[in-house]
């Protein structure tokens, strides 16, 4: 059952062949007996999912069912779950019960979805390697020497060795897209604003999205038209109708035009991940899609920017983790001041107050334009540079990554070159605008993705166009062995 996608598996459980519950125990063991080694999960909610999932058989017996009742998932850990710990994989946060559900883990529970647990991530959400977690790195299932990404590598390699069939995640700057490249599946980051972002634990609030991970597009559709939705508690969501995002899955592709930006192609990029990206990219043209030469002059001041405003943004967000009314406080403080250091001193990580500093510094009076305001006018030039792209193709194809997954420990001491794995992910959330990962091919035996960007709200164009890439190629069925 462990290979089947979200589709099969719904179609499984109407028609009767297994349980939800029989479903739940066989992912459950498969956590047992795997996850010691990938260290994807940081709590695994066993009694939880079960009650949940004989819910869910009384909902299907009734016929009161959905697409998704019975389905386990993995949640990353950045969503707060009622009664249920939400770490953000931090020690700050490692005696956080939440007292409430997050919107999307709210919408997955109306859904009558399965939660299996809490997946592993980067510290607060802040690394492309899933490195930085309190609870120790994540390992890849295609070679467990190497990183899954990050900063969702948790719900990244849970998916890859099939120990769920579906996880969220959350993209700041790629931090589903990248991880999905790494491990070889559809990752889908929607337009910001598409989901509510409330109860979803803030790094950077004008950039984190939700998203998902799933073996196929057609999946995603499935677990967007969940999560989808404006919701009144947040803010930054959408009022705009959600469609179907399934009914145009089958649309061919005849006359679609397809970008490819100059800049992407370039220094910088493994000369095998470009190959295997080219031979997609000819693929669709084999389909009927149109290939036209574009150019984002200004998307190589996306790290740049994107590393004043993010910081900036987590320095403000992390100022309510104090020690004074909830996670973790420092032993015998002397007083107040005292407490303060020495609770955010030792409760953060290395990464989480390098970045706190940075954002510390370009938002104090003496730098605020020099950084922050000149940061956020280039971010509008990015912006711009899409919007002139998008009158001439429907959409932009690329590499996610500009190298397949490399070496745990290989950048830990390289801040630098661990924030340009994102390089090409990273101007898609300054710009807002939903992008994908789709398997297409492979390099010295690790999975290439190949990254798919998207207009504003064009999240159905998308996912009609990875599914037609996935009804021609096999890349998103191949699995790591050791876990088949």
């Amino acid at each position: 059952m462990h290979s089947k996608t979200i589709a099969e598996l719904a179609e499984g459980l109407k028609i009767g062949d297994f349980s939800s519950e029989e479903l739940t125990k066989s992912f459950l063991q498969r956590i047992k007996q795997y996850d010691a080694e990938l260290n994807s999960f940081i709590t695994v909610s066993e009694d939880h999912a079960l009650a949940q999932a004989r819910a869910a058989d009384e909902l299907i017996a009734k016929g009161a069912s959905s697409v998704l009742t019975g389905i386990p998932l993995a949640q990353k850990d950045i969503f707060c779950t009622n009664g249920i710990k939400t770490t953000c994989g931090s020690k700050m946060l490692d005696n956080f019960i939440a007292p409430y559900d997050a919107t999307v883990i709210h919408h997955f529970n109306q859904a009558g979805a399965v939660m299996l647990g809490k997946t592993n991530m980067d510290e607060f959400a802040m690394g492309s390697s899933n490195e930085t977690s309190f609870y120790g790195s994540v390992k890849n299932p295609w070679d467990t020497t190497t990183v899954p990404g990050g900063s969702s590598g948790g719900s990244a390699a849970a998916v890859a060795a099939r120990l769920a069939p579906a996880a969220t995640g959350t993209d700041t700057g790629g931090s589903i897209r990248q991880p999905a490249a790494l491990c070889g599946l559809t990752g889908l980051k929607p337009t910001y604003g598409r989901i509510s972002r409330y109860g979803m634990i803030a790094f950077a609030s004008s950039l984190d999205q939700a998203g998902t991970f799933t073996q196929t597009a057609e999946d995603s559709a499935l677990m967007l038209n969940v999560m989808s939705g404006f919701d009144e508690k947040d803010s930054t969501s959408v009022d705009k109708d959600v469609p179907d995002y399934t009914a145009n899955l089958s649309q061919p592709l005849n006359g679609l035009k397809i970008g490819l930006p100059k800049e992407y192609f370039g220094e910088g990029l493994n000369a095998d991940v470009a190959k295997v990206v080219e031979e997609a990219v000819a693929e669709y043209k084999k389909m009927g899609a149109e290939i036209v030469d574009i150019s984002l002059p200004n998307s190589h001041l996306s790290v740049p920017a994107y590393y004043v405003i993010a910081p900036a943004e987590c320095s403000s967000n992390l100022s309510r983790f104090d020690g004074v009314r909830f996670g973790y406080r420092c032993e015998d403080p002397k007083d107040l001041e005292d407490m303060y250091k020495r609770s955010r001193g030792e409760g953060f990580g290395e990464e989480v107050k390098r970045r706190i500093m940075i954002g510390a510094y370009v938002l104090s009076a003496g730098y605020y334009d020099a950084y922050y305001l000149k940061a956020q006018k280039i971010r509008r030039l990015i912006s711009d540079d899409f919007k002139a792209a998008f009158e001439k193709v429907d959409v932009i194809m690329g590499p996610t990554s500009p190298e397949v997954a490399f070496k745990a420990g290989e950048k830990s001491d390289d801040p630098v070159s661990m924030y340009l794995s994102d390089i090409y992910t990273i101007a898609t959330n300054l710009a807002g605008l939903p992008g994908m990962s789709v398997p297409c091919g492979f390099s010295n035996k690790m999975p290439v993705g190949l990254q798919i960007i998207g207009n504003y709200f064009d999240e159905s164009r998308l996912l009609n166009i990875a599914h037609q890439y996935q009804q021609t190629t096999g890349w998103h069925k191949q699995m790591p062995e050791g876990y088949k």
